[in-house]
């Protein structure tokens, strides 16, 4: 069988020591693969193939994002922007995802276009795979200053202390995105769909309106703008418009006021626990990215039916853009979904027993001890386990879940909990410690595989 890639690190010793014991515990390698033969014939039966219905319009569809799973992610952005493409162009569509390239992408060649992108040259790599043409923004200011990082070292070297110079690498970004489907040779040109994607995109459709359709580009395409997370929005001090390649006119859609007095990043980070104090009513002028996104977008999507009620219900849950969607049109919910073929037990390559409806009992019992080993909680088949994949961040809940687990093992001596997830400094140190305070509680911090798969 091909070996598992390097295990993620997790807080205990017992890992190495315990797995020796599970790898013993199991069937041979050989059974396995048998098993997994069987089972993955048993599950291709044709009655168990879905039907993928052909669009009765097919589109010209470009997703453009900073996160393109499994090449770049912090959480669903990524999953999403991996995924979707793969099933919209089952259907028949023709699709394009662009993202920066943060390292060398094996399977990604060089495309020798390069575009100029707000005074900057820029590059495009690019693969076809599995229907979806998957374009890479190629630039220093992504390769070199995050090469080979994963996570929210993306945009930051820690929570809450993001580069400097965001800015001016979206805006950079945004542009060599817009510039992509007319000079790379893949059959796109104009007359496309664009889904643009949290803030870091939201300039894609302030730049169709105000800079491309008055120059007669871009004329019958249209931009989706879809919100995973409205905490983040782009919010910066006031910037001159010609930075970020736009007229000086578009302004006022960046217009925004808030009470925060301070700005955090790599030069001044914010610490943990620190609270901002500002004089009651005093407000203080930001662009804000996001703000303009809706304002110049086609359509507003986000996640799900009950996140666009919440976020266009209340300035608390719309983070102070709520009576921005609702002049804008408001914004439709689209449940977001999972990849059926990288999260399925009957084929998932992480599990050494495979499984279906008729053997989830074994299946899931094996995948349960191979958990346990990895991250060095005890072997225990009658222990309930609990599982968090996930940003570490008050709105996700986890300063509920942190709260509950001692109250948990109290109540249940013999229950397990496992989380895996960055975030915020102080819930991330509180994980680096789980097993300290419990050797019934594990956590680390790198989605690397298998533990993800076996949560």
């Amino acid at each position: 069988p091909t070996p598992h890639p390097p295990p993620v690190t997790m807080a205990s010793s017992l890992a190495t020591h315990q797995f020796a014991g599970v790898n013993a515990q199991l069937k041979s390698a050989a059974a396995r693969k048998n098993v997994k033969a069987a089972r993955n014939v048993q599950t291709r039966a044709a009655g168990d193939v879905p039907y993928t219905a052909k669009a009765a319009r097919p589109m010209k569809i470009v997703f453009v994002s900073t996160e393109v799973a499994p090449w770049s992610k912090t959480g669903g952005l990524g999953d999403v922007v991996g995924s979707l493409p793969v099933e919209l162009a089952k259907r028949g569509h023709k699709v394009m995802t662009i993202s920066p390239r943060y390292d060398q992408y094996k399977g990604a060649w060089d495309t020798s276009v390069k575009v100029d992108a707000l005074g900057k040259q820029v590059g495009f790599f690019h693969e076809h795979k599995k229907g979806v043409d998957r374009v890479f923004v190629d630039h220093p200011l992504f390769l070199a200053k995050v090469w080979g990082k994963t996570g929210s070292k993306l945009y930051g070297k820690t929570n809450g202390a993001d580069f400097a110079d965001n800015q001016e690498r979206f805006a950079m970004f945004c542009k060599a995105a817009l510039e992509a489907p007319m000079a790379l040779p893949f059959g796109y040109g104009e007359d496309v769909c664009f889904v643009a994607n949290d803030w870091h995109s939201g300039l894609v459709p302030v730049m169709i309106n105000k800079v491309y359709r008055p120059n007669g580009k871009y004329l019958n395409a249209k931009c989706a703008f879809t919100v995973h997370n409205i905490a983040f929005q782009g919010r910066f001090w006031p910037t001159p418009m010609g930075e970020l390649g736009l007229p000086e006119s578009a302004s006022n859609d960046f217009f925004f006021e808030d009470s925060q007095g301070k700005m955090y990043d790599e030069r001044s980070p914010k610490k943990d626990g620190q609270v901002d104090s500002t004089p009651l009513g005093k407000k203080f002028q930001k662009d804000n990215w996001m703000k303009a996104a809706f304002i110049n977008s086609d359509r507003n999507i986000t996640v799900s039916m009950n996140y666009a009620k919440e976020i266009a219900g209340s300035a608390s849950k719309g983070v102070e853009l709520n009576t921005i969607i609702n002049a804008t049109g408001g914004i439709e919910g689209i449940v977001n979904g999972m990849d059926p073929t990288e999260w399925n037990p009957t084929t998932d390559k992480f599990l050494d027993i495979t499984y279906d409806k008729n053997t989830v009992a074994m299946g899931k019992a094996a995948a349960k001890q191979a958990l346990q080993a990895e991250v060095g909680l005890p072997l225990d088949p009658s222990a309930p386990i609990f599982g968090y994949i996930g940003r570490l961040e008050e709105q996700k809940g986890c300063d509920i879940m942190m709260e509950a687990m001692p109250k948990l093992l109290r109540q249940v001596p013999n229950a397990q909990v496992v989380i895996l997830g960055t975030g915020k400094k102080s819930m991330e140190k509180t994980l680096e410690r789980l097993d300290e305070l419990s050797p019934n509680m594990a956590g680390g911090g790198k989605f690397s595989h298998p533990p993800p798969h076996y949560i």
